[in-house]
């Protein structure tokens, strides 16, 4: 398992330059607003065929239940063709998907997309005989991050 985790790792860090990996998450800074980052991605996963199962504004619940919170939202997105042999590798993984990616202005004013590291959800879920399924979604999902989040 180690070898694997090794260039997945690797390969995410590669792929999008500006990402940082931290606790299990890829980060990439965003060029644009969290509404305009989100709707961006939404447009590029649905080019892409992959399902938009839903959208989260955080801050907008915050606000009914009469808090603040910086712009915050969560895109809910999968794909059956590419979820479905990870789970038959590893039931557990399901809990992982279907896929999420938080975007959240932060107390500076920088706006940043972040999701699960696939590398990170391998380990956790001691995915094996999936490594190369891991390494598209790898690609994948660095390289919607980045169209999402540049200018």
């Amino acid at each position: 398992m180690t070898k694997l985790l090794t260039p997945l790792v690797l390969a995410t860090t590669l792929v999008s330059g500006m990402a940082m990996a931290d606790n299990g998450l890829i980060k990439v800074k965003s060029a644009h607003s969290v509404e305009d980052t989100a709707n961006k991605l939404e447009e590029i996963l649905a080019a892409k065929g992959m399902n938009i199962f839903g959208r989260v504004n955080h801050a907008a619940g915050a606000k009914k239940a009469d808090l603040e919170l910086n712009p915050t939202e969560v895109v809910i997105f999968g794909n059956p063709k590419i979820g479905t042999p990870l789970m038959k590798c590893q039931p557990t993984i399901a809990i992982d998907l279907p896929q999420k990616a938080l975007i959240w202005q932060d107390y500076s004013g920088d706006v940043w997309l972040a999701y699960n590291d696939p590398a990170a959800l391998a380990q956790r879920h001691d995915l094996q005989g999936c490594e190369k399924v891991l390494e598209k979604v790898t690609g994948a999902l660095a390289n919607f991050a980045k169209a999402a989040t540049s200018s």
